[in-house]
């Protein structure tokens, strides 16, 4: 924007700055009309694409002040030589037009990972594919968040003059500054590429059910450095994403969500398996926590005082086969202690018979009658 006349009629720094200012405010409006007018446009014209329709939304605010400071850099590059400031006005709206150019850029990345949530929900029957994209767009999310952010700040100081000489500087004194700044950037380098190695080999993924020490819990949140394991009584466990790299863990939704279900019962020898069996087929087709797959009943173990039978039940998901553990163990309990009260675990014991030596002589008889 060229704003020589401007200036040839009021002539004088002052006066430039002036004008400079005026421009920059009628800049600034006009900036904000075409920003909304643009936006509208895209809403009509992106109706049934998530992508665009979310970007809108999402990156509003951003994309609105790349126009405004865009806008605000074409009137500082026609303002007049001699306005006050004007070289480091035009430094800081190229600063301002990076910043806002990075944070749009990181915007478009969150929309991306909001747009692939919204096409693969996780509340349906069979989300193992839908778990699998939202896991790889939310860790590949926050890795391109920090790649932005790390080229977004050598843009910033590439327009700083001497910075190359600061970086020169850097690389001279890189001894032992260097080693203890990569020991000390380890646990997060670490973390980082540990996040790229869950992304792409996926060993947990959002809403997996894990045992972590132990613990039984769902992964509720990976983060950048961090996973958020939410355990049954709503603790939550902070888990480094290194550790799932380095140490074994159980991962009960790993390729499919169906799982086995046991409910174990010491009962004794005498207990008959076969009303057992049946007992067991009528609670499993009476709950609707079974998924119709696995119902037996087998004598698994035994020692020297009961027998230990086995309950092998299926369910579509871990809770549910938990609830249906639950249920099985109560009913089956009821049902002995109702039909085969024998059948619980007893304790045995024998007494050896008195012998001949131990009872009481004729006479001591006739003594203790006396008595």
């Amino acid at each position: 924007m060229d704003l020589s006349t401007f200036h040839s009629l009021m002539g004088g720094p002052l006066r430039s700055a002036l004008t400079v200012l005026v421009s920059a405010l009628l800049v600034t409006v006009v900036a904000i009309g075409v920003h909304r007018a643009g936006i509208n446009l895209l809403k009509r014209l992106a109706n049934g694409r998530p992508f665009t329709t979310n970007a809108t939304r999402v990156a509003f605010r951003a994309s609105q002040l790349c126009v405004i400071v865009f806008g605000l850099r074409m009137v500082l590059a026609g303002a007049p030589d001699d306005t006050p400031g004007l070289v480091a006005m035009s430094h800081l709206t190229s600063v301002a037009l990076i910043v806002a150019l990075t944070w749009l850029a990181m915007k478009c990345i969150e929309t991306l990972s909001i747009t692939i949530s919204e096409i693969n929900p996780v509340d349906v029957a069979d989300n193992l594919r839908a778990r699998r994209l939202i896991t790889q767009a939310r860790v590949l999310t926050r890795s391109a968040h920090a790649i932005v952010v790390i080229l977004g700040l050598a843009f910033v100081l590439l327009t700083l003059p001497g910075a190359r000489q600061i970086g020169a500087s850097l690389l001279a004194s890189a001894g032992v500054a260097g080693l203890v700044a990569g020991i000390a950037a380890r646990p997060v380098l670490g973390n980082f590429i540990a996040g790229l190695q869950i992304a792409f080999s996926q060993p947990i993924r959002i809403d997996d059910v894990l045992i972590v020490n132990g613990e039984w819990g769902k992964v509720e949140e990976i983060k950048g450095t961090y996973v958020v394991v939410r355990v049954w009584d709503e603790r939550r466990l902070i888990v480094p994403l290194q550790w799932f790299i380095e140490n074994p863990f159980e991962n009960w939704t790993h390729s499919s969500s169906t799982l086995l279900g046991t409910v174990f019962l010491w009962l004794d020898f005498s207990i008959p398996l076969e009303p057992l069996r049946a007992e067991l087929a009528r609670i499993c087709e009476a709950a609707p926590q079974w998924d119709k797959r696995v119902c037996t009943v087998q004598a698994t173990d035994s020692n020297e005082r009961a027998v230990r039978v086995r309950f092998l039940i299926s369910a579509a998901d871990s809770g549910l086969a938990f609830e249906l553990r639950c249920i099985v163990r109560e009913q089956m309990l009821a049902f002995i202690t109702a039909h085969y009260p024998h059948g619980l675990p007893r304790l045995r014991s024998t007494h050896d018979p008195l012998t001949v030596y131990d009872s009481p002589l004729p006479d001591e008889k006739i003594s203790l009658a006396k008595l």
